[in-house]
């Protein structure tokens, strides 16, 4: 308990910490009045249509749980599926990678009487999709080459051929559980006997028992994927439409200063390249790096005067409109779960 307690505050920690340095490093020398300005200039249409994006984006992963928990045979309310969504993006939003949406997802479905190897198998495939629609993006951007989105990548190209890499790798290593979960199993345990030789653990049957239950819980993902292939593809085409949703909020700041020069598949591309080049990088969010990128990459798009009140209410509605309404669905999440559960045990009760 004391170490879970420990890493919770080192986590809230960190956050504020590089939240702070990004202001610090965003705004340090500029213009703060001035960028406030062009900010209350935008059209306050594109600016309700960016934050209804967000909303749709958040909705598009319920969607897909709902979709696969329905073929799965589990007949959960979908209006219970948008609170696991929202819990995933706003634990997503505050740890490093992203890495706590998921396992506080399976905690919210294991209360909702969700058993876990359903909730695993859901959240694999939902994770797989989401993943795989970055890397395809990116693969297919840096294999066409189009000329004009390269002229504008050209000064970040080594940390978007950097994040492509390692969401290649989380990619191939999410399948090798998924398809190979043998062949995972023995290496897992082989890594984990490698430890205990450097540095031995207090309960070695322990860990090794954690091993079994973490591979044993995605053997039924094997089956699944291998029956319904199908399934998969429309959670990819759903994902992809999510995707879209999220990264057009670029295009909306673009047009809410007036801008209609570039193309929306332009802006929209490039979008989901500094996705691509964040997505994995240890940081709540990407903060910091996105908002560098940004600045980089769509300088010569806003111009010098507009290029920092864009990037503050692109970044401010797409990542933090996203975590303060995440945040309050969270909250009122745990009560709903809470309430149901209660009138369950009194149902059982009576």
């Amino acid at each position: 308990m004391q170490i879970k307690w420990n890493k919770k505050y080192f986590e809230i920690v960190f956050l504020v910490v590089v939240f702070g340095l990004t202001l610090w490093s965003v705004f340090g020398g500029e213009d703060l009045r001035g960028t406030i300005e062009c900010m209350a200039d935008a059209d306050p249409l594109y600016i309700v249509l960016s934050i209804i994006c967000v909303v749709l984006f958040i909705l598009g992963e319920s969607l897909v749980i709902f979709y696969l928990m329905r073929t799965l045979g589990d007949r959960v309310a979908f209006s219970h599926c948008c609170l696991y969504s929202f819990i995933g993006f706003f634990y997503s939003c505050i740890t490093p990678s992203a890495s706590g949406g998921q396992p506080m997802q399976v905690v919210a479905m294991r209360k909702d009487d969700i058993p876990i190897p359903v909730a695993t198998v859901v959240l694999a495939i939902v994770t797989v999709t989401y993943k795989l629609v970055l890397v395809v993006m990116g693969v297919g951007v840096l294999c066409v080459h189009p000329p004009r989105v390269m002229e504008y990548l050209d000064p970040v190209i080594s940390v978007v051929y950097l994040g492509l890499a390692l969401n290649v790798v989380c990619i191939v290593g999410l399948l090798l559980l998924v398809f190979h979960d043998s062949g995972v199993k023995k290496i897992a345990l082989r890594v984990v006997y490698f430890i205990h030789k450097v540095h031995p653990f207090r309960n070695l049957k322990k860990q090794l028992d954690r091993v079994e239950r973490m591979t044993s819980q995605y053997q039924g993902t094997a089956s699944f994927f291998r029956t319904h292939k199908h399934v998969i593809v429309h959670a990819f085409l759903i994902t992809v439409v999510q995707r879209v949703l999220l990264f057009s909020i670029a295009w909306f700041t673009y047009r809410a200063f007036g801008l209609e020069q570039e193309s929306f598949g332009l802006i929209v591309t490039l979008q989901a390249m500094i996705s691509v080049a964040v997505d994995m990088l240890p940081l709540p969010g990407g903060m910091g790096i996105s908002e560098t990128l940004f600045l980089r990459i769509f300088e010569p798009i806003f111009g010098a005067t507009l290029i920092l009140p864009g990037m503050v209410i692109n970044r401010g509605i797409s990542y933090y409109t996203q975590l303060f309404i995440s945040g309050g669905m969270t909250l009122a999440a745990s009560f709903i779960i809470k309430e149901k559960n209660s009138v369950q045990k009194e149902e059982k009760a009576a």
